[in-house]
């Protein structure tokens, strides 16, 4: 079976990331999930919007958003 793909956006040098990063591993592992996590670097507002980035860090399953209520909004920018 394919790992399920996880996107992290981040802006630079965001603190949180990497403890977001390693709190969707060590779920995916508690679940028996194999993941494949890719990071992204959000630097411009056309990114942000064509990303749909809510905020450092943003997680993305398979594309959408792991927080089913962001999942309509669309005050995408650099937060």
């Amino acid at each position: 079976m394919q790992p399920i793909k996880v996107r992290v956006l981040q802006m630079a040098e965001c603190p949180a990331t990497p403890r977001t990063i390693r709190l969707v591993e060590d779920i995916a592992r508690a679940m028996g999930i194999s993941i494949a996590v890719d990071q992204a670097l959000v630097e411009t507002p056309e990114q942000a919007h064509a990303l749909a980035f809510l905020g450092s860090p943003t997680v993305q399953v398979e594309g959408q958003d792991i927080e089913p209520e962001a999942r309509a909004r669309l005050d995408f920018g650099l937060t």
